[in-house]
């Protein structure tokens, strides 16, 4: 018999493995003063390009007050226990209606988590007779809510509309035969690459194939479409979403989630998602914080607006300058290097030692071997000053990288974490 806890020390996990060199610097790392594009990090003020804060409202001083207010006025304990046995408020309600309204659909429930929703959504939509049919770049907590289906899924390669009619043919065929139903499920918005779920060309195929479809849009929502009800509202095909799905965590600064369907869909995920009848209520300053929020985004277009100004220049001075930034066609900016791993490394700590620029780094398994990515979240806190800062700097690590600069054995980190 193995000792679970000699087993954890040892195998520490694809991640783990590397904490003894990357925890504080590459992992984990510890941003502090106000939320804004500039931040400290390691003893000195670094321009931050890492947070999801798309229409710049953490800090957004009317959201401050609401968000104080509520705390002062109801803690952060009210309403104790689960919507449904003792969490219930009118406020609640009032979000969910609201939410519902702006996104179009009759009816919506608040969630704790985006990423606990979604796991639980999925469970509690679908039964062991019924086929998934999803996106291969699907995030994280989809892929986590399909390992409780016990049924059957089958996986298209990302955006491929030919591979995907295939899979739903494989589901439909299935489905028929077990008297079961199939579930669709992508993005609006791939949060890694930044390119849309092609949802216009999805809607189509319901001509032909009998299916529903499920929509995460949680970087989405608040940034793409007209008034920013996302990216069904930017194809036109909201009402086509029979399930929509997004989260507070991005444009709208907080903690928390909802999902919007029919009114009889949502009353069965009332009732049968675990995730929300075995836990908390969403506190109230989060509700009454949310409210304000979803004012903002809906009253004061000017924050969309200026994050678009602020995503364009960003986007369009990369690939002015040479820079591949693949097929984004929202605010999230990827920039692809050709590079090994420890290339990257270097990358970053050059960027944050000696630019004083903030962002994520990607490396292999997330992109093929030998591919880098630096992915750069544009707010519309940011000003045209950062944009051209960064250019400026990335300009420059391009220029390094090509001269062989970043090829050592050795991490410069190493001298830093």
């Amino acid at each position: 018999m193995v000792d679970i806890f000699d087993r954890l020390k040892a195998a520490k996990g694809p991640l783990g493995q590397y904490q003894q060199k990357a925890d504080g610097y590459f992992m984990f790392p510890e941003l502090e003063g106000e939320i804004a594009p500039r931040m400290r990090f390691n003893g000195k003020e670094v321009l931050n390009w890492s947070l999801n804060n798309y229409l710049g409202l953490a800090n957004n001083p009317e959201v401050r007050k609401a968000d104080a207010e509520a705390a002062l006025k109801y803690g952060m304990a009210y309403p104790m226990g689960a919507r449904m046995m003792s969490g219930e408020t009118k406020y609640h309600k009032e979000l969910e209606h609201k939410l519902a309204k702006f996104v179009g659909k009759p009816s919506s429930y608040l969630l704790n988590f985006g990423y606990q929703g979604m796991v639980s959504i999925i469970d509690s939509l679908l039964d062991r007779k019924d086929v998934v049919v999803y996106d291969s770049e699907s995030h994280a907590c989809i892929l986590d809510g399909l390992r409780l289906h016990i049924g059957k899924r089958f996986v298209f390669p990302h955006n491929d509309m030919e591979n995907l009619k295939k899979q739903l043919e494989r589901a439909t065929k299935l489905a028929d035969e077990q008297d079961g139903g199939v579930l669709v499920i992508t993005e609006g918005v791939f949060g890694m690459a930044g390119d849309l779920g092609k949802l216009d060309e999805i809607v189509k195929l319901k001509k032909n194939f009998k299916f529903r479809l499920l929509i995460d849009d949680a970087h989405g929502f608040g940034t793409m479409g007209k008034t920013g009800a996302g990216t069904g509202e930017h194809f036109g095909v909201q009402d086509q979403i029979d399930i929509y799905f997004s989260t507070f965590a991005k444009s709208m600064a907080g903690i928390g989630a909802f999902v919007a369907s029919e009114v009889e869909i949502i009353d069965s995920l009332r009732f049968n998602m675990r995730s929300q009848i075995f836990a908390k209520s969403l506190p109230m300053p989060m509700v009454f914080g949310a409210l304000k929020r979803l004012e903002i985004l809906q009253t004061q277009l000017e924050h969309k607006e200026n994050l678009w100004k602020i995503t364009r220049a960003l986007q369009s001075g990369l690939k002015e300058d040479g820079f591949d930034i693949g097929h984004t066609q929202s605010p999230v900016t990827p920039v692809y290097f050709n590079g090994s791993v420890a290339e990257g490394t270097n990358i970053v700590v050059d960027l944050r030692e000696n630019y004083n620029i903030f962002c994520s780094i990607v490396a292999y398994p997330v992109v093929p071997k030998g591919v880098l990515m630096l992915r750069l979240i544009p707010t519309a806190s940011h000003t045209l000053a950062d944009v051209k800062e960064t250019i400026s700097a990335f300009k420059n690590i391009k220029s390094n990288l090509s001269t062989g600069k970043y090829n050592t054995a050795e991490m410069q980190a190493m001298n830093i974490v």
